[in-house]
């Protein structure tokens, strides 16, 4: 019996996935051998898994819809299900956690400033645990976020930085709080006032390149904002995602059914 539409289609698309596993796959590989910072060290494993997985489950979908195997098509259906499920479970949640705080306006200044206690607790945790800001730091160090912040605002007068728009880390990490009341001297190099500080970032300020505002809670806040950011980015490509995921789980159904149909028939068929 011919091959109908939904088996093409989905052995269309499960080559397609197994093409784009392999240099997944291989960037894993590549981190895990290559890697020099912990920032890209840390990224190897999640990496090799996803490269694992969308080979596993493209060639179960490919067999499985191209040479009627209804048990390996089903496990695929199995994945797919759980894909779907998985990905609403997690749009929601990224909604949710990112729904709350921003960062707050400085009157005169073309910056905003962050503050920690504004954002959702569950991302306070995870990003404030000693581990886990340690990783993030340096993955900050990496980027030379603040390295570059400092290149690129070098030649401002104060009048001129105040004026600069900065993204969020820049302006937690890369800069003191205006609550310090520091005296500016360049986008990285401000003179201490003497005196007690009611923002406990304003103690954790040093002028070297290498700490500046790192250890502030307001760095946290600037990451955590640049996090929400992202998530939100990623919750919306992800509706998008689920629905591409919901169409192909149906051709893959009509696919399974056909399979079924097809062993059925040459079961019941005899010479």
């Amino acid at each position: 019996m011919a091959f109908r539409l939904s088996n093409n289609l989905v052995g269309i698309l499960n080559f397609v996935t197994f093409l784009l596993s392999i240099p997944i796959l291989g960037a894993g590989i590549w981190l895990s051998r290559e890697g020099v910072t912990e920032c890209e060290r840390f990224l190897d494993k999640p990496v090799i898994v996803i490269g694992v997985f969308l080979m596993v489950v493209s060639l179960a979908g490919l067999i499985g819809a191209c040479c009627r195997v209804s048990w390996l098509l089903w496990f695929y259906l199995v994945v797919m299900f759980l894909l779907i499920v998985l990905g609403i479970v997690f749009t929601i949640f990224a909604f949710a956690v990112t729904n709350k705080g921003a960062g707050e306006a400085v009157s005169g200044k073309g910056y905003k400033e962050y503050r920690l206690g504004d954002y959702s607790n569950w991302l306070q945790k995870r990003v404030t645990s000693e581990k886990n800001w340690n990783r993030i730091k340096s993955c900050l160090a990496d980027s030379k976020v603040c390295t570059d912040f400092h290149d690129k605002y070098l030649n401002d007068t104060v009048t001129e930085f105040y004026q600069e728009h900065l993204s969020a880390v820049q302006s937690g990490c890369c800069k003191p709080s205006d609550d310090c009341q520091f005296t500016y001297v360049g986008p990285t190099n401000w003179t201490k006032e003497n005196g007690v500080f009611t923002n406990t970032d304003c103690n954790s300020w040093n002028n070297n390149l290498n700490t500046l505002c790192f250890n502030c809670q307001s760095c946290k806040a600037g990451f955590i904002d640049n996090l929400k950011s992202s998530w939100k980015k990623v919750a919306v490509v992800n509706i998008v995602f689920l629905v591409f995921l919901i169409v192909v789980y149906s051709v893959g159904c009509c696919a399974f059914r056909n399979n079924r149909r097809d062993n059925g028939y040459h079961q019941g068929w005899k010479p």
